[in-house]
C-alpha cells in the first residue's frame, strides 16, 4: 500500500526517519502534551511538548542549535558542483579519490579516469567504495556516452547499488522505451519512476537518493523495510517508496526477495557493458 505525502514533507521525512505509514512497518511516534494555563490577565495560554522538549524553546541546553553545514555547489555552465561541508567525498574527478573505489575483491578497478569522470569499462565488472554505508543521501552525476549505439537495456546501462544491493537503475532513456521499472530512476524491477526525466545522450544528469535501509531481526526476518526517495535532474521521481525486496535480476520477470546482511555496506556502480560515466559523488551518513 502506498500513502501520498506532499513532496516537501517526504524529503523532510526521509532525512528524519519519520516516514508515512505502511502495514508491518514501525515508526517513530513522539511523544506530544499539551496543557493551559492561564496567564497574568486570567487568559488560558496553550502549552506544548514534543519528546519533552517545549515548542519554540529558546534554552539551548533544553533544544540545542542544528548543526551548520555549508551547502555545495551545483554543476552548472560546464563546472562540476561541489559537496556540502559535512560530505564524504567518494569521487571528485581526481587520481586520489579514484583511491575511494576497488573492484569487488578489493583490488584495483580497471574502470578509466577520463577528463575528470569515472568511465566504466567493458568486462571490468563493479566497482565499490572502500568505506560502508547504510542509511545515507547521496548525489551522483552520470552521462550516458553520446555515441548513441544499442536501443531499450542496451543503450548506456548502468546502475546506482546502495549497500551494494538495493539498485536505482542508469539507463539511457531519452527517447528511448524499456520496461518501465528498468528505466533511469526506476528501482529495478520494483518501482518505476514517476517521470521520465532523461535528458539527451552525453548530457551530466544527477541523482539526489535519500536512502534508508531495512532492518532485520536476530531470524533474518524484515522488520522494515528500505525506503528511496530519488530526484532525477532536480525532479521527484520516487517518492519516498517502500522496497517491496530486494533488485537483483532473477530472469526476464522477476527480481530477488530480502535477504539479511549487516547494517553497512559498500556502495556499487554497475558495469553492464557500455562506457556510462560517473562524477562528483558524494554522501552523507543519515541515522537510522
Amino acid at each position: 500500500m502506498n500513502y501520498q505525502c506532499t513532496t516537501i514533507w517526504i524529503l523532510l521525512s526521509a532525512v528524519t526517519g519519520i516516514c508515512c505509514a505502511e502495514p508491518a512497518t514501525p515508526l517513530l511516534k513522539p511523544e506530544i502534551k499539551k496543557w493551559t494555563k492561564p496567564n497574568a490577565k486570567g487568559k488560558d495560554v496553550e502549552f506544548m511538548t514534543i519528546d519533552g522538549v517545549m515548542v519554540h524553546e529558546t534554552d539551548e541546553t533544553k533544544q540545542p542549535q542544528p548543526k551548520v553545514v555549508t551547502p555545495g555547489k551545483p554543476s552548472r555552465d560546464g563546472k562540476v558542483g561541489t559537496a556540502p561541508s559535512d560530505a564524504i567525498v567518494l569521487f571528485d574527478g581526481t587520481e586520489e579519490s579514484l583511491q575511494n573505489w576497488t573492484d569487488t575483491k578489493g583490488g584495483s578497478s580497471k574502470w578509466k579516469l577520463v577528463d575528470g569522470a569515472l568511465e566504466s569499462v567493458k568486462k571490468a565488472g563493479y566497482i565499490q567504495t572502500k568505506q560502508k554505508f547504510g542509511s545515507c543521501q547521496l548525489h551522483v552525476e552520470w552521462a550516458s556516452p553520446s555515441n548513441v549505439k544499442g536501443s531499450g537495456q542496451g543503450r548506456g546501462n548502468s546502475g546506482v547499488f546502495l549497500m551494494g544491493t538495493y539498485e536505482v537503475q542508469v539507463l539511457d532513456n531519452y527517447n528511448n522505451k524499456t520496461y518501465p521499472d528498468g528505466q533511469a530512476g526506476a528501482l529495478y524491477g520494483r518501482k518505476k519512476p514517476l517521470v521520465n526525466a532523461c535528458l539527451a545522450p552525453g548530457e551530466w544528469q544527477s541523482y539526489d537518493i535519500i536512502f534508508h535501509r531495512p532492518l532485520f531481526d536476530k531470524d533474518g526476518k524484515v522488520t522494515r523495510k528500505a525506503t528511496f526517495t530519488v530526484l532525477h535532474n532536480g525532479v521527484l521521481i520516487q517518492d519516498h517508496v517502500f522496497l517491496s525486496g530486494a533488485t537483483s535480476w532473477r530472469g526476464p520477470h522477476s527480481v530477488s526477495d530480502y535477504a539479511a546482511h549487516v547494517d553497512a555496506l559498500p556502495i556499487k556502480l554497475q558495469d553492464h557493458g557500455n562506457p556510462v560515466r560517473f562524477r562528483n559523488i558524494w554522501v552523507r551518513p543519515l541515522e537510522d
